[in-house]
Formats: C-alpha cells, structure tokens, sequence
C-alpha cells in the first residue's frame, strides 16, 4: 500500500488517513480486538466494514481533520493512528487520540514517537496552546507514554467508563506549548 509522508520521524511517518480497502479492514479489524478497544472504551461498540468505510470517507472530508495513520518507515507497514480532534480555535486547543492496533508494535515506543511528532505539529504549525487526552485509569502503559512525552495529569471523573462489568475512573491530562520540547519531524525544510 502507497501512504503518503506527511510527517516523517526517525522510525514511523504519519500519513493522512485514506479510505483505501486495506485502511478500512485494518481499521475495521482492529475496532472489533478487544486489547484496542478495552483501552479506548470503545469495546462496546460494533464495527462493521461499512460503518468504517463510512467513518473514514467522512474523516477524509472534513477539512479540520488532523487524522494519521502511522506507518513504519522500514517496511510501509500501518501500524496505527494519532490524531488531533475537537478543536477551539479561540483557546487554541485540541484533543489527542491514539492507539497502536498492530500489537507487535504496542511497548515498542512507536506511541512515544506518533505523540512526540503529533504534538510539534499541534504546538509550531497550528499554532495551539493546549492539547488534552482522557484515558481509562487501569491503562497504566499509556499513562507512563502521555508523562514522558510532557503531560500532566490534570485530575479524574470517578467511576466514568463501565467496561467489562465494573467502573473506571476517566484520567485527565494536558500539555501546555511552552511544556514541550524537542524537535521530531525529521523532514521539515526550516530548522
């Protein structure tokens, strides 16, 4: 399959989704595992090839959509997805989300690196402020990723997520432009 580099890293590039036959299995199929959707609250949903489908062509319209597939850079090989949603321009503010579906990737530090280059586009090309992310409190790995890239808890919603029969808390976290640090997208023309 044929991505186009949006933004290249040392080990992964994002490309801007596509609605491709290959992109709308692999997404419909990792939408349906649970060691995805456990960690995303979405295990209750049902994805089905055509709600994907649709999903995606209308990710690929909507002109505000920051959305990316991440892709080994070594073999061209889709891996996951990092994206920035629910803007505020006025606040200069956006919401992350990901997760790594291919789980020969996950703990590999390929997450790591999709928020570190997400998060420069986010702070010196969309000129915002703030980015935020929710995450489901027993998603401990994703909770030490969001600290080392900068993040800061920024407090909880008790028992917000039901999942498997029992309560989550609902973590909340931030990051501020003058937090970050670090320069990861490796084929920028101005230095």
């Amino acid at each position: 399959m044929k991505y186009f580099k949006k933004l290249i890293g040392d080990r992964i590039y994002l490309a801007p989704k596509g609605i491709s036959e290959e992109e709308i299995e692999k997404f419909t199929e990792w939408m349906n595992d649970f060691q995805v959707t456990d960690y995303t609250g979405r295990t209750s949903q049902i994805t089905t090839y055509g709600g994907e489908k649709q999903y995606l062509e209308n990710a690929v319209k909507d002109a505000n959509n920051r959305s990316f597939n991440i892709v080994e850079i070594e073999t061209d090989k889709l891996i996951g997805t990092v994206g920035l949603e629910h803007f505020n321009w006025v606040e200069r503010s956006a919401v992350l989300g990901i997760f790594i579906g291919e789980k020969d990737f996950r703990s590999n530090g390929y997450g790591t690196e999709a928020i570190k280059i997400i998060l420069e586009y986010g702070f010196k090309y969309l000129n915002l402020h703030s980015i935020r992310l929710d995450l489901l409190s027993i998603n401990e790995r994703a909770h030490k990723c969001y600290l080392k890239c900068g993040f800061k808890d920024t407090g909880a919603s008790r028992e917000q997520i039901f999942l498997n029969g029992k309560y989550y808390d609902k973590l909340h976290m931030d990051i501020l432009e003058n937090e970050f640090e670090g320069t990861y997208i490796r084929n920028k023309n101005i230095q």
